[in-house]
């Protein structure tokens, strides 16, 4: 079983390149299924057909989902939503805004990822190809596992004497389940998912950036949090890009040599991912067929199926009343450390070597005190928070 997620900024061509890459898979003989999880569903019109909230079959080997959150949300938590709803209501909220606050957030994310999880575990494929929501919403939904394991955990903390003296009256609130029950169920089959999405055999996480400055910030700051949470990312596809060569006018040429200045760029911050680029095309791409071409143009002779990269991208640890960041850099020439914080970012200078840092909020509020680049690995030094001064508090 194959679980391969691609995430990027709304606009990069997230969805063209998830689709080809389930189209290639097919191609190579795997039964493929692409789902979206994105709320404004693209994926129907890239496939050219028609999908529904089951899988839809395409061809052999081939098929598409786009899945409905409200049915998934409703299979799930719908005796749970019951009994908080009531709950809420009997404080005196009105009945819309119970049924909306009966809901923990994140609820939608957590549901579409066990709907992708029991897909791939049910043996009907060999590999599920996500399409994402954009960045920002994509990082929340795969933190939210842990954060709702917090909650539950929380929940079913009244064992073994609150919860049994409770269970009565909840039976009362529910005749036909049993809330707490049905809590820790779900509750074990968020953790079982949070054990495939940081299983590195099984899922694999991909970067869609463009050669732009903006979009390549915002995915360097997904791939800071997806190492934090221990998502394994194996690659980044660098979409778009314009083929110098063929650039004709003022306007196109310079528009071109400005993208190779962010195509080097892209390939310094995301050392040692591979990193797989596709041309801009000049036309619409639609269709089973224009996806089998940007698949064979991506990924060329590569299976993309495969686990394109083992090992990390970067590491947090705690030491005592420090964090330190360790980061793989294994194509730079010792030199002297230097570096600069400001804000979330961090800019390292080793020798002629550059690097912007996105920083985690843990890691932001922290001073960097060191960095020291040995075998490869820049490993650097946080200290505890600094205190506010009074001037800043009072202002």
């Amino acid at each position: 079983m194959r679980l391969i997620l691609y995430l990027g900024k709304g606009g990069v061509g997230k969805t063209t390149t998830a689709a080809a890459t389930a189209v290639r898979a097919a191609e190579l003989g795997y039964r493929t299924l692409v789902v979206s999880t994105d709320v404004a569903h693209s994926l129907a019109d890239a496939l050219d057909a028609p999908l529904g909230s089951l899988p839809t079959q395409l061809n052999d080997r081939l098929w598409g989902q786009e899945i409905n959150v409200l049915d998934e949300v409703r299979d799930h938590w719908g005796e749970l939503r019951t009994y908080f709803s009531n709950l809420l209501r009997r404080k005196g909220v009105d009945d819309v805004a119970a049924e909306e606050l009966a809901i923990i957030p994140g609820m939608e994310e957590v549901v579409s990822l066990l709907h992708i999880r029991r897909q791939a575990k049910n043996g009907d494929f060999d590999v599920v190809v996500v399409d994402a929501a954009p960045t920002g919403e994509t990082v929340r939904l795969l933190t939210m596992p842990e954060t709702f394991t917090w909650y539950a955990s929380r929940v079913m903390d009244w064992e073994p004497t609150t919860l049994k003296a409770a269970r009565p009256l909840v039976k009362q609130l529910i005749p036909v389940s049993d809330m707490f029950a049905t809590l820790e169920r779900l509750n074990k089959g968020v953790a079982a998912l949070r054990e495939t999405l940081i299983d590195p055999e099984i899922s694999s996480y991909r970067l869609v950036v463009n050669p732009e400055r903006i979009v390549i910030k915002e995915a360097q700051r997904a791939a800071t949090y997806l190492a934090l949470f221990g998502y394994p990312v194996d690659g980044v596809v660098l979409n778009r890009v314009l083929p110098v060569e063929q650039a004709e006018g003022a306007f196109m040429k310079e528009l071109a040599r400005i993208q190779q200045g962010y195509r080097t760029l892209a390939h310094e911050i995301f050392a040692p991912l591979p990193i797989w680029e596709g041309p801009h095309y000049a036309r619409d791409l639609a269709g089973v067929k224009d996806l089998s071409e940007v698949g064979h143009r991506i990924f060329g002779e590569i299976d993309p199926v495969k686990v394109q990269f083992r090992g990390k991208t970067q590491e947090i640890v705690r030491e005592g009343d420090e964090y330190v960041m360790r980061l793989p850099l294994p194509h730079v020439e010792i030199g002297k450390v230097s570096m600069t914080k400001r804000g979330d970012e961090l800019f390292i200078e080793i020798g002629n070597f550059r690097r912007d840092l996105i920083l985690p909020m843990s890691l932001a509020e922290r001073p960097a005190t060191r960095a020291v680049f040995r075998n490869g690995i820049l490993e650097i030094r946080f200290g505890a928070p600094e205190p506010l001064s009074l001037e800043a508090v009072t202002n």
